[in-house]
């Protein structure tokens, strides 16, 4: 469980709020040392923002402790280098319109307000609100707009707390304690648990990577080692700091908040499972293709095909000659591939294809009867299973109009499956990362090709932890606590 400091330059700056044994002045923060091995948030209040000031001083020295700050020495540097100026003209102009919305019945020529840890009072402009503090995460936001032919930003300043009146010391307070709720509570004298994870759901996906079951069997092995378990959704965003590490079990792709959540959890110093690098490695196929190639690793002939080449019927049929695959980019669960036999098909698909990436990936087709699905965890192979193709089809899954079918499978131990192919499967993960993957791979007699790599591969029960039993979801525990370790 994570300590939350709170520093300010004078403690009557915190005389309003809840007391608290975790509020220190900055001398006193730099003589504190933990009772115990944890990881320590701290939120720093001091007034002086400035280069050198008290303010930087806080972050600087909570970095080099180790210490997850928050305002962090980059965000500090936003301020005092040039970036506010560039973030005020690069303001997507979705938000302008928003601001430019919310502000339509307002007579007054200039606005400020403050935002606290992503939230303001100001209903009609949260979305503005929680913007500002992704590109700025700092615990108060001093915002001033003004009009002009338009509404725009005039300046952004790091608020203070010592100067909020009293209706903003009530709404700092509620968000503050939204935002950590755990700093107030009295910490137990014996912790029953040692560790913090959040799991992230999605209680309404259709295809989860995890069933309910395991999810079940994942929290008993953590419970075993000290770890205590919340299941999250994407509403709990701002939550994240409470937290040791960050399971990701919901559909990742990179315009999504799985890819955002993953994002802000590694800014908070968690231990992260699926990482952003991983989830932007892997979730992009065409990117994958030229990994592979520049690593050796044996994967399928591929050809990217560009929206507007007019020869591209002709180089991938020349290339691989019928039939062959057609993908886009960024799909998932069979979605977006699809098989072309004929030319009249391959116009037709790559027309509708571009109509959703301008780059589309034409791979030669093999076919096998099953692919290989080996789960790689922290560089080491974890699982091995066979999928095998759906009936009268040549994927593993068949999306109908009202139901999707998928084929059997078959799960074995590591020592059984071909050298060859964990070789291909751990070669393929090695330029990824050392989080958690699922490497699809086709044998065809002694050659091997790695389809893809998976950042958030499928962990049901029944089928991937049918060899190893609960011995995978400890595995899967060590590994999150030797992380959270690592960051601490």
């Amino acid at each position: 469980m994570a300590k939350l400091i709170i520093v300010v330059d004078k403690l009557q700056d915190w005389a309003p709020f809840y007391q608290y044994d975790g509020v220190m002045s900055l001398p006193d923060y730099l003589k504190w040392r933990p009772k115990q091995a944890q990881r320590v948030r701290v939120i720093n209040l001091c007034r002086q923002a400035h280069y050198l000031g008290t303010g930087y001083y806080c972050s600087l020295l909570a970095e080099a402790n180790n210490h997850h700050v928050m305002p962090s020495l980059r965000a500090f540097n936003k301020f005092n280098r040039h970036e506010i100026s560039e973030l005020i003209e690069e303001l997507p102009g979705q938000l302008r319109s928003q601001l430019a919305k919310a502000l339509t019945e307002s007579t007054e020529e200039q606005l400020t307000f403050n935002i606290y840890f992503g939230e303001t009072e100001l209903k009609a402009l949260r979305k503005f609100a929680s913007y500002l503090f992704e590109a700025l995460p700092v615990p108060v936001l001093r915002v001033e707009l003004q009009k002009k032919i338009q509404w725009q930003i005039k300046s952004i300043k790091i608020g203070a707390v010592h100067k909020l009146t009293e209706t903003e010391q009530s709404f700092f307070a509620e968000v503050l304690e939204r935002y950590s709720h755990k700093i107030w509570r009295l910490e137990p004298k014996n912790l029953k648990f040692k560790y913090d994870l959040a799991v992230l759901t999605n209680p309404t996906e259709k295809f989860p990577p995890c069933t309910p079951k395991s999810l079940e069997l994942f929290a008993k092995a953590a419970k075993r080692s000290a770890m205590d378990i919340e299941h999250i959704t994407a509403k709990d965003m701002q939550r994240l700091a409470e937290f040791d590490g960050l399971f990701i079990r919901e559909t990742t792709a990179v315009n999504h908040h799985t890819f955002h959540m993953a994002v802000k959890a590694e800014r908070e110093g968690l231990a992260v499972i699926d990482d952003p690098n991983s989830i932007l490695r892997c979730g992009n196929k065409v990117y994958l293709q030229t990994l592979f190639q520049q690593h050796n690793v044996p994967s399928p002939d591929g050809l990217m095909l560009f929206k507007h080449d007019h020869d591209n019927l002709e180089k991938a049929a020349d290339a691989f000659g019928l039939p062959l695959v057609l993908k886009i980019p960024d799909g998932s669960f069979s979605r977006g591939v699809v098989k072309v036999s004929t030319l009249t098909e391959f116009k037709a698909q790559l027309a509708a294809l571009f109509e959703q990436s301008a780059i589309i990936l034409a791979q030669r087709y093999t076919f096998t009867d099953f692919d290989w699905r080996i789960g790689v965890l922290n560089g080491q192979p974890l699982f091995a299973c066979k999928y095998f193709m759906a009936r009268n089809h040549w994927q593993i899954y068949k999306h109908g109009k009202t139901k999707t079918q998928s084929g059997g499978f078959s799960t074995c131990a590591i020592a059984d499956v071909p050298q060859h192919v964990l070789a291909a499967a751990l070669a393929a993960c090695k330029p990824i990362g050392d989080s958690l993957y699922g490497v699809d791979l086709k044998q065809a007699g002694e050659q091997v090709f790695v389809i893809e790599v998976n950042d958030n591969p499928n962990i049901d029960d029944g089928v991937e932890d049918l060899y190893l039993g609960n011995k995978l979801y400890d595995m899967l525990v060590e590994d999150f606590i030797r992380r959270i370790e690592l960051t601490r």
